[in-house]
């Protein structure tokens, strides 16, 4: 059987510089998912043209949209790259821009040109979960993600607050931490 071998991470977008080349409707599909997930992302989109909804949720969001051709210059100062062009030859060529530049590139449904997948997400509050399927099929994260919003509870996030609380407050070594709060959130799990 084979295996998934991702190392998943939650990035601060916010703090880092994340670049889509594309302003079309793939484009406007990555910028959707980068900002409901991490709304205050700091995103440039560079596209010789992009799509009313593009822009409408780049003013809602401080993105900033460059309308001119792609050139290997506007990967400068970004670590994220999304090629999201209806051009394959564009996409490809983003993706040996990037690699060059030791830039972590994503080629929008082109699973060997990229260093990541933005897989299905699910937020409640400070709780998140990623999804993945290795590149394999989306729609199988979509639905994934739409189960885990259905069975988490919406006042999960008031039970992370409340341990949150408890753990600063108690007064033992590290070890003696973890045992007492897997313990006291072991019914979370138990039927």
């Amino acid at each position: 059987m084979e295996k998934n071998e991702l190392y998943p991470v939650f990035l601060k977008l916010h703090v880092l510089n994340v670049t889509i080349i594309g302003g079309g409707w793939v484009g406007l599909e990555k910028l959707g998912f980068l900002l409901k997930s991490s709304p205050n992302a700091n995103v440039k989109m560079v596209a010789k043209e992009f799509r009313e909804e593009v822009k409408e949720l780049a003013l809602k969001h401080q993105v900033t949209l460059i309308e001119k051709a792609y050139e290997t210059e506007d990967l400068d100062g970004s670590q994220m790259i999304i090629a999201a062009t209806n051009d394959e030859t564009v996409n490809i060529q983003v993706y040996h821009d990037a690699k060059a530049k030791n830039i972590l590139v994503n080629v929008a449904d082109n699973p060997p040109y990229c260093d990541f997948y933005m897989g299905g997400i699910v937020t409640k509050g400070n709780v998140k979960i990623a999804i993945s399927t290795n590149g394999k099929s989306p729609t199988t994260a979509k639905r994934l993600r739409q189960f885990f919003e259905e069975v988490i509870p919406d006042d999960i996030n008031k039970l992370v607050e409340n341990l949150n609380t408890y753990r600063k407050g108690l007064k033992a070594n590290f070890e003696e931490k973890v045992e007492h709060l897997n313990t006291l959130t072991e019914s979370l799990i138990k039927k």
